[in-house]
């Protein structure tokens, strides 16, 4: 099951002659191709069985040393056990010789995919120059070129006023900036934050996140039709929310004062690849913008065309007054940026800083990243393959009831998992996520060939986050593999609980204003 590359614009790869034909009756017509895959990806590269053998003796050795080494806190690499050795665009090949769609495209980071030839170029452009490749704050034509191109993207109103800080070289440094921030430019402290959301690891930006272990910033609903939590959804769902943000910051009781900033995520990532509405984004721009609270886009993930626009705030037309940026405007390298609104620019000195901050390769490819994305259109890509493979993927809600919902916006798509034979926790509610469904389907994808990753509530939601180059015959193929997965995982789970993992839908009033698909209407 050879997959190449070519350009993005490619015409879509002819589908199956039964275009009738449900995905995942298409996808079972490519069973035998699909149960054979893994052993074609193994001899693909020309190696005898002996090779084949000592290779993946290499793999397990040092996948045992790194579990002896490493901490306990390790994520990615306990649910894909792989060592990857090369990589180009979608594709990986581990030590042992397997290949695999990659479509967790290092958590989103990989706008280009690995290796990108304009990418690669702009950092042997650097290396061969004698360039410095450190130089903490100070000024470089590297930078300058990385700034320049920044600014070209940024939303009109905040390009014309901007001031751009460099941070530490992860997302939730530049989070930190931001909040330390707005909270020196107005000279409060409160924070507002969303249920769901994920901004980082370090304390600041954990404290913000919907895990907090600790209450020290205002949570507010961030609103989703599937688990609304006013039990509506849609629209009238998303008004509610904004109410509920609104009577809070103006009700002298609430016990809540004007707070130094809100955070959202225009798309929780993390949070299970909820988008948010666009009137409600308008709505909180509103809100905020009447009690002077900065409003601080999370564009982490977000981000560099990922949701078919360059910036997610893009699709509902408002301008923030901070925007955090990191992964994909590295170009595959660490980066971390703050962009805000200049009058916000009160600090002083040395107020914030890091030693990491003046990375000169990761300026450069990101600078590639962000030019090549912008000049070939790759964000108008993304929302028209977007929505296509969100199409596509809607067939399995209505084919398996252990699939409760497939979201998302352009590239960055999730499907979560229930247990349809569980009650739900709350009145006409859906049932309960099925964290270990969604690991199922994950290593049935594996096996597979295709890499995706979990998150959401419960961890509960597949992710897909494939790089914007993927040509329209490698998403045909990834959406064969994750539906031939979701059919074997559905017919496990029957088989071993003799339960309806695959049969008829949840009767929820049928979701009917879900199902008009108005999520993102303004």
């Amino acid at each position: 099951m050879a997959v190449t590359e070519s350009a993005p614009g490619a015409a879509p790869a002819t589908r199956d002659a039964a275009g009738a034909r449900t995905m995942h009756e298409a996808a079972g017509a490519r069973t035998q191709e699909n149960a054979t895959a893994h052993t074609a990806y193994e001899t693909a590269s020309g190696r005898t069985a002996h090779e084949n053998a000592t290779a993946r003796a290499a793999q397990e050795g040092i996948l045992r040393r790194q579990s002896a080494r490493e901490s306990a806190a390790r994520t990615y690499a306990r649910a894909l056990p792989i060592v990857p050795v090369r990589a180009r665009g979608l594709t990986i090949e581990g030590a042992d010789g397997c290949r695999y769609l990659d479509c967790l495209s290092g958590a989103g980071t990989l706008a280009l995919g690995h290796n990108h030839p304009v990418v690669l170029e702009a950092i042997r452009k650097v290396l061969d120059s004698g360039a410095p490749l450190h130089v903490l704050d100070l000024a470089t034509p590297v930078k300058d070129a990385f700034t320049t191109e920044l600014f070209r993207t940024l939303p009109p109103g905040l390009a014309d006023r901007a001031r751009v800080q460099f941070c530490g070289p992860a997302g939730t440094d530049a989070v930190e900036a931001a909040l330390k921030l707005v909270r020196t430019a107005t000279g409060r402290n409160g924070i507002l934050a969303f249920t769901g959301a994920y901004h980082g690891m370090t304390e600041g930006a954990l404290a913000a996140s919907g895990g907090a272990p600790d209450v020290r910033v205002t949570r507010l609903p961030y609103p989703q039709d599937y688990r609304c939590p006013f039990g509506v959804g849609g629209g009238q769902g998303a008004e509610l929310a904004a109410r509920w943000t609104q009577s809070l910051l103006d009700d002298t009781k609430s016990g809540v004062t004007t707070p130094a900033g809100m955070i959202l995520e225009p798309v929780q990532g993390e949070g299970g690849v909820i988008p948010a509405r666009d009137d409600w984004m308008r709505r909180i721009r509103e809100i905020t913008a009447a009690r002077s609270i900065p409003l601080i886009a999370d564009e982490v993930q977000t981000g560099v065309g990922r949701t078919g626009t360059f910036w997610a705030v893009e699709h509902s037309g408002i301008t923030p007054d901070v925007m955090v940026l990191s992964k994909a405007i590295g170009g595959s390298l660490p980066l971390a940026v703050v962009v805000y609104r200049d009058d916000l620019d009160v600090w002083e000195p040395g107020a914030h800083a890091g030693t990491f901050r003046g990375n000169q390769l990761a300026m450069a490819a990101g600078a590639a990243t962000l030019a090549y994305v912008r000049e070939n259109g790759l964000a108008e890509r993304a929302a028209a393959l977007g929505d296509r493979m969100i199409g596509q993927l809607r067939s399995l809600e209505a084919d398996f009831g252990c699939v409760g919902e497939v979201r998302g916006r352009g590239l960055m798509i999730g499907v979560e998992f229930v247990d349809p034979e569980k009650p739900s926790t709350s009145p006409g509610g859906p049932p309960p996520a099925a964290p270990e469904l969604a690991a199922a389907v994950q290593r049935a994808c594996l096996r597979r060939g295709l890499i995706v990753e979990l998150g959401g509530r419960h961890a509960g939601v597949v992710r897909l986050l494939p790089p914007l180059t993927i040509t329209d015959e490698q998403a045909t193929a990834v959406l064969d593999r994750l539906a031939d997965a979701v059919a074997e995982v559905a017919k496990a789970a029957k088989a071993s609980t003799g339960r309806g993992a695959t049969g008829t839908r949840r009767s929820q009033t049928d979701r009917t204003e879900q199902t008009v698909r108005a999520e993102h209407a303004g």
